[in-house]
């Protein structure tokens, strides 16, 4: 696996290494000994999925609280979709900036998303599926979101008029976040 820093402190963007022969080929996913080595969170306790319909489907942008912070690992299986993290974290050097990588299933990249981060992603083509490994397991009470439309970030989403659910469209702006 290859492990290339994003402008977001702790982020990381994720390459398979291929093994390839005639049959097609045979790469790793996730290491433990390979995220332990560089400092990263490797006990992921929750698998997950989200499927969706349509292009142009924004989710986001969630997190948890502290002490629930959640570290994710987020891949593209089936479709693409532009993936955004945000970095919510104080005391971070990127604190307040924002990091897209498009995720394809071609591609095969994964994004590591350290806790403290805000995540959300807009599909690029219909029937997109990522997968997440997610630690802690979500916590109802500690989840959280900012707006996606925060003129603060300006994240430039590349389809307009997303769809978006209910709880989507009003989460507050960065500036008015507060730890509970």
């Amino acid at each position: 696996m290859l492990f290339e820093p994003l402008a977001i402190e702790g982020a990381f963007r994720i390459a398979i290494e291929p093994i390839c022969d005639e049959r097609g080929f045979f790469a790793r996913l996730f290491s433990a000994d390979a995220f332990a080595e560089r400092g990263l969170e490797a006990d992921f306790v929750q698998r997950s999925i989200s499927y969706n319909h349509r292009r142009g489907t924004l989710r986001g942008l969630h997190y948890q609280i502290e002490p629930h912070g959640e570290t994710k690992i987020v891949r593209c299986s089936r479709g693409s979709a532009f993936d955004v993290l945000v970095d919510l974290r104080p005391d971070s050097p990127s604190y307040g900036r924002w990091q897209a990588v498009e995720l394809t299933s071609d591609s095969r990249l994964m994004v590591y998303i350290p806790a403290g981060c805000a995540h959300g992603f807009q599909t690029l083509a219909d029937d997109t599926e990522l997968t997440y490994e997610i630690t802690p397991a979500y916590l109802p009470a500690a989840a959280r979101g900012i707006a996606w439309d925060d003129p603060d970030l300006a994240i430039r989403w590349p389809v307009q008029d997303p769809i978006l659910s209910a709880a989507d469209r009003n989460w507050p702006r960065l500036t008015a976040l507060t730890q509970d």
